[in-house]
Parts: structure tokens; sequence; C-alpha cells
């Protein structure tokens, strides 16, 4: 299975969250058994010759293909979470939406100072959510050796926002 083919494997809900936006649901592609493994496999194909000391996901799509690829790797895997939903004591970055803010967390003690981290999502959209992981990330000295998307929404130019990192987007649209 290619990457077109996994395209065909997106369906596009309109109007959701709200009027005016398409969105892509991964739903259909992770219930499709080879479509899922060709998927990770694939995002594991781009970044496997990284130096990686763990796999970030954020939430909550990121949970999913980002311990995937930490599994394949043989590496551990540290969740990103939305404010007040990890027990530990955390560190924090809020960032602005394009209709209000948000806040994420990570565990303080899931990133030693040094250690070489990749994001994993399902989607780059306009790039808000992941620059506020990498400052997340930096906040606890970890440094970023790449992002890694099953999904880029080219349109919405948010590689604008990680300008200096790595980039590893797998379907384009």
């Amino acid at each position: 299975m290619n990457v077109e083919c996994l395209k065909k494997t997106i369906r596009d809900v309109p109007d959701f969250p709200k009027k005016g936006i398409i969105f892509k649901d991964i739903t259909t592609l992770l219930k499709d058994k080879d479509a899922f493994q060709c998927a990770v496999d694939a995002m594991l194909d781009q970044v496997k010759n990284l130096e990686i000391d763990l796999i970030v996901g954020i939430e909550s799509r990121g949970f999913i293909f980002g311990s995937a690829v930490a599994y394949k790797l043989g590496k551990g895997f540290s969740p990103i979470r939305k404010k007040g939903k990890l027990p530990a004591k955390t560190q924090a970055v809020t960032y602005s939406l394009e209709y209000g803010e948000d806040t994420i967390e990570i565990h303080e003690d899931a990133i030693g100072k040094g250690a070489k981290i990749l994001i994993v999502d399902d989607l780059l959209a306009t790039g808000g959510t992941s620059e506020a992981v990498v400052q997340l990330i930096e906040k606890l000295g970890g440094v970023v050796t790449g992002l890694s998307f099953l999904i880029e929404l080219d349109f919405l130019h948010g590689k604008d926002k990680l300008q200096g990192y790595d980039i590893y987007s797998l379907i384009h649209f």
C-alpha cells in the first residue's frame, strides 16, 4: 500500500468541529489493519535513522502513532496531555488557538536533560500545538530531533511555526 492508497482510507467530515471545517477523520485508516500497519511502517521509515532517546506523543491521536513507532524503534514513550490529565508533578505551556487558549503538560521527570526527542502526532495543521510541545520539551532540557506527522495540511502552513526543526509528514493535503 502506498501513500496515495493511504490517502483514500482517510474520510472527510464536513463542518466538524465547526461549520466550514473539513475534518480529516483517521478512524477509517485505523480500522483497516493493512492501512494502519502501512502508515506506522512508513512513518517509521522516515525517522529510523534519527538519533532518538524517547518518543513524545501529543494527545490524543499522537498516542496511537507515537507508541507504535516507539515500540518498533525499541524506545520509550511519554505522553503530552491537556491540562489536568497527568497525575504527577508537571510542566506546562499555554498557547493560543484560533478560538482561545489551551494548555498542555508533561510529567516533569519525563525528559532528561539533553535527551533526543521525536515528537509524533497524527496531524500538522496550523502548527500551534506542535510549537507549544517543542517549547515544553526544550523547557525540560530535551533536544527535538524531529517531528513526525501522519498528515500535513499544507495550505495551513504549520511548518512556518516550526522553522529550524526537521518535519516528517507522510500524507499531504
